[in-house]
């Protein structure tokens, strides 16, 4: 065994071929090179993260408008995630953005039955769940990117804000009504003189205990200990029979095997679409990031098509058992390394805990306050979602970026969670068109004294030879840049007076496809007509192929083809006047 720059033990790479059983399971290869020394690092680790989780899956389950031990249920993916996944510190569990979406789905789909509800939402978890599955059998991991990391925070981020929005009568004790959050909002504020008291001074004493902690104490599980003084508070101070809403019964025992009511998923089925593949993109996003991250810092590695079939196990498994959606939560991976896991019985451990806190504890639960309960789903989404450092970032990098997160928030808080997903993955496709159709075509220069040419808008001193413009493409040569190119061509003719010869430097230019070679033909005609001659630098051989195969480099002719863009001005300088 190995050790790390910090003198921690380096996980030991597999050697040798594994077998059918071991990629599939790679709980089971980590098993076989188990250390005994780990052991007890995995199960301080897997009791430390449960009694995390625990009160987080609470406010998980109030988010997404489901009984209490629904959230809990959630645990069995844990578990499967440690048999099937190959990160050995992640802890999956549900996370606030995917119960933003679970919520967002049941308003969509009009259900207010608890027992429609939960129903619903352990379809769109197992539908989820089936969509992994069939991303790791065809090995379409790339899918994720349809969702750019500045359309995630605006979406993540507005989620919050409309949580928190959804969460604040809880707080007053009061009942408000609107279609979005700005409604929602502005009910709320109209509602405040009907405020209860005894339910405003339990919020506002919840909220400054979990972010009070958060800020002096941080190493403090602030969740559990909000829960835990809730708990005793409704005990000794007789909430309930002080006007205090409790969350009700949560019963003791563990989940059965339930499949959800076909009926109700096919009458929403286009809900339930959208919500699988929401759920999809935020979850393989968030898991795949993580698990890099870990393997990357305990130096062994992780297969990402495995990472999916273990997320559509712990989905499938959450799904079935009446859960909700499930991924990583950073959170709780960190917390969960940095109390010793070293390899997925952590997580088993995790999972097992909680499942035995329902057998044991669930009813205690039945007293929590719903203010508490509140405060605790809105310390999770705002400390959770609110990445407010990457909105500066965004911002301070690249402006166009920020606004699209802003559109995206925007989006969100006016027509819904679920909607403000289609928005971004809109959002998402629209950059990349936009972007795709309109590469960066600088004009060259010459840098003094030199043979190097390079942008002059980039470096206005250097010198431009009379009579060539050499221009550059800097992305692909087919059909959604070709037209780009050719007017770039032509606005160069036309504003270059005594213009003798284009240079057109394809270094950047690493692939072509048909339109893109045919329109290369256009640009030559293009130039002779005014003229011109047209010479190509600097052409990947993959290129050079296919104009090769379309006959274009024979009209072009391989004395107008050069190695470098110095070679082609000179070539031109050197061609005798017309």
């Amino acid at each position: 065994m190995t050790s790390q720059p910090d003198g921690e033990p380096a996980v030991a790479a597999p050697t040798g071929p594994t077998s059918l059983a071991t990629r599939l399971f790679p709980l089971l290869g980590q098993l076989r090179s188990y250390d005994r020394s780990w052991l007890r690092g995995d199960v301080i680790a897997g009791v430390t993260v449960a009694a995390l989780i625990v009160p987080k899956n609470l406010g998980y389950a109030g988010i997404a408008g489901i009984p209490l031990q629904n959230g809990l249920y959630a645990a069995a993916g844990a578990i499967l995630y440690a048999i099937f996944g190959t990160c050995r510190q992640i802890s999956m569990g549900p996370s606030s953005g995917l119960a933003a979406v679970a919520a967002s789905a049941v308003v969509a789909a009009g259900l207010t039955k608890e027992t429609d509800v939960a129903s619903f939402v352990a379809g769109i978890t197992l539908a989820s769940g089936v969509l992994f599955l069939v991303l790791a059998v065809l090995k379409m991991g790339w899918i994720a990117q349809f969702l750019s990391r500045a359309v995630v925070t605006g979406f993540l981020f507005g989620a919050a804000i409309d949580v928190v929005i959804g969460e604040l009568p809880k707080l007053t004790g009061t009942d408000v009504d609107g279609t979005n959050s700005f409604q929602e909002l502005w009910s709320w504020l109209g509602s405040l003189a009907e405020t209860q008291r005894a339910t405003a001074i339990v919020g506002a004493v919840s909220l400054l205990v979990v972010f009070g902690l958060r800020r002096v104490a941080p190493q403090v599980p602030g969740a559990l200990v909000l829960v835990v003084g809730g708990l005793l508070a409704s005990y000794l101070f007789d909430l309930g029979d002080h006007g205090v809403a409790l969350v009700g019964d949560v019963p003791r025992g563990l989940p059965s095997f339930e499949l959800p009511q076909w009926s109700l998923m096919w009458d929403h089925a286009g809900t339930v679409a959208v919500a699988a593949v929401a759920l999809l993109l935020i979850g393989f996003s968030q898991t795949t990031g993580d698990a890099r991250a870990f393997a990357a810092k305990h130096r062994y590695q992780i297969d990402v098509d495995q990472e999916s079939v273990a997320q559509s196990a712990a989905n499938i498994g959450a799904g079935v058992l009446q859960g909700m959606p499930v991924s990583t939560s950073l959170s709780a991976s960190s917390l969960n390394d940095h109390s010793g896991a070293r390899s997925g019985l952590a997580s088993i451990t995790s999972g097992v805990t909680v499942l035995l806190t329902l057998l044991v504890l669930a009813p205690l639960f039945s007293q929590l306050p719903k203010p508490v309960l509140g405060a605790l789903i809105i310390e999770a989404v705002v400390m959770g979602m609110m990445d407010v450092p990457e909105m500066r970032r965004i911002y301070r990098v690249q402006r166009f970026d920020f606004w699209v997160a802003v559109a995206a928030i925007l989006g969100t808080l006016i027509f819904g969670v679920l909607a403000g997903v289609v928005i971004g993955i809109g959002l998402s496709l629209l950059w990349l068109v936009a972007v795709a159709t309109h590469p960066d075509m600088p004009v060259l220069g010459r840098e003094t004294g030199t043979q190097v040419f390079r942008s002059l808008s980039e470096h206005v001193g250097d010198e431009q030879v009379a009579g060539v413009v050499v221009v550059a493409l800097d992305g692909g040569l087919f059909f959604a840049t070709s037209d780009s190119l050719e007017d770039r061509v032509r606005g160069v003719i036309q504003e270059t007076p005594d213009l003798t010869g284009v240079v057109l430097d394809c270094a950047g230019i690493n692939f072509v496809d048909s339109q893109g070679s045919a329109k290369l033909g256009d640009i030559l005609e293009l130039c002779d007509q005014a003229g011109t001659t047209l010479r190509l630098a600097r052409v990947k051989p993959s290129v050079r192929a296919v104009l090769e195969r379309d006959g274009v480099l024979a009209r072009i002719g391989t004395d107008h083809l050069h190695g470098n863009v110095h070679r082609a001005v000179e070539a031109e300088q050197a061609e005798p006047r017309r």
